[in-house]
């Protein structure tokens, strides 16, 4: 197939024209025919026509998960259910899921962007994708799947788990794109190491991990551990998706937002002020070109810097550097401000430790004390209790020195901490639940 990538080198003038018209439209589309953003543009004072320059997004009210879960299951869509073809849900573990809803348009609107997607990280039409991400109402196995098969991919829709399986039909078809969230990849890695199997040495040169947040450390584990450009992927089923953003393959530097699609902001976690590219905050969208669901200025939660700096690969749109954490993810400790993924980037870097872990949260008392459960390699074991101890009080140190925070450092076992077959579970908050 031909990408329409040509709208992702356009300049600036002629994207943000372009996505003017789009956000007009889609806010008239919302105060026509969704109750909830009529009623809140009400409250504001804000019509379809005060919105004539692109900043004027701000004076638009902001959309929550809260308001997607009080309009369960339908009411955010914007056009009868007669016309939706396809609705996926959030895979929250709490209450109502949010559900989202696609039309035919929609559909093939999603597949362009994640045909886009592979392409930024490096696969075309003759490669063969092995798709690990989940089908079902996650939206990420029929994301990957519909881009795949647009972009003219061969592509194996295995979805997660049955990991021996997984393996050996890597080994049989030969694919060179791997999809799925990271920690599975380490999961995959592992078992392949366990039977022998050298991954490195196999057909695949490159992967498209995303749907839980992973470091640059993370990055160089997989690089190594599989023999392969380990890409960025982002996206969210209250956006489209995953294929709202990707890195490139030819700089692996922040997360190219199609900006034809999709309109960013930065905004204080606190205030809701838009800041400045550059300065971190909470990540916002608007879709500009959603039929069945289109949003309005969604607080995702996600912190992380827009970058307009040029890239290598002569795209011109906004990048999203990596996520950092989410707001809701984040945790108090003492008063400090702690992200599993700085957590992560420390453990990765040490030697002598396999990537997998959890963090514990406990309240004794009045104070908040975190557990950092890690395993230790076979090698480590091997040396013994005092070498773990020397390790394990090398840790506690590095986090105490760049995060500020004391914990206790258990290393286990190998194998000791579950697998993921889908997202991980890094934090077990034992305060929610006392």
């Amino acid at each position: 197939m031909i990408l329409d990538i040509q709208q992702e080198t356009m300049p600036r003038e002629d994207l943000e024209q372009l996505q003017l018209v789009r956000l007009q439209a889609t806010v008239q589309r919302c105060y026509h025919s969704v109750k909830t953003y009529r009623t809140a543009m009400d409250e504001l004072g804000v019509r379809p026509e005060h919105i004539k320059t692109l900043a004027d997004v701000k004076l638009l009210p902001f959309t929550k998960k809260e308001h997607l879960r009080e309009s369960y299951p339908f009411g955010m869509f914007a056009v009868p259910t007669e016309q939706v073809v396809r609705v996926h849900a959030s895979s929250g573990t709490t209450g109502k899921p949010t559900v989202v809803g696609y039309t035919k348009r929609d559909i093939k609107n999603w597949a362009r962007l994640m045909a886009r997607s592979l392409h930024a990280a490096g696969t075309t039409a003759t490669d063969r994708v092995h798709n690990a991400y989940g089908y079902g109402l996650f939206t990420g196995g029929l994301g990957l799947h519909y881009g795949a098969e647009e972009l003219g991919a061969m592509i194996t829709p295995m979805s997660g788990g049955q990991t021996q399986k997984q393996l050996m039909l890597i080994q049989d078809f030969e694919p060179t794109t791997l999809c799925c969230t990271p920690s599975y990849a380490l999961n995959l890695v592992e078992a392949a190491e366990s039977m022998g199997f050298d991954i490195r040495k196999s057909s695949l040169k490159n992967g498209l991990f995303g749907a839980e947040p992973w470091t640059e450390e993370m990055r160089y584990e997989l690089e190594s551990r599989l023999g392969i450009d380990a890409i960025d992927l982002y996206g969210l089923s209250e956006i489209m998706g995953p294929g709202v953003a990707v890195e490139c393959i030819e700089a692996k530097n922040g997360l190219h937002i199609f900006e034809d699609h999709f309109l960013v902001e930065c905004v204080d976690v606190d205030t809701g002020e838009v800041l400045p590219y550059g300065e971190e905050g909470e990540i916002v969208f608007t879709s500009l070109t959603k039929e069945a669901f289109p949003i309005l200025r969604y607080r995702t939660r996600d912190i992380s810097v827009l970058d307009v700096a040029p890239c290598k690969c002569g795209r011109t749109h906004v990048r999203l550097k990596r996520i950092t954490g989410r707001s809701d993810d984040m945790l108090i400790i003492r008063g400090v401000n702690v992200f599993p993924s700085q957590v992560e980037s420390i453990l990765v870097r040490t030697e002598n430790l396999s990537p997998f872990y959890q963090l514990e949260i406990f309240r004794e008392g009045n104070m908040d004390t975190m557990v950092v459960n890690v395993e230790g390699s076979p090698p480590l074991f091997a040396q013994g209790e005092e070498a773990r101890q020397r390790v394990a009080q090398k840790i506690q140190h590095d986090i105490k020195d760049f995060i500020g925070v004391s914990c206790t450092i258990i290393i286990k076992a190998p194998n000791e901490i579950p697998r993921s077959q889908g997202k991980a579970v890094r934090v077990i908050d034992h305060r929610k639940t006392n």
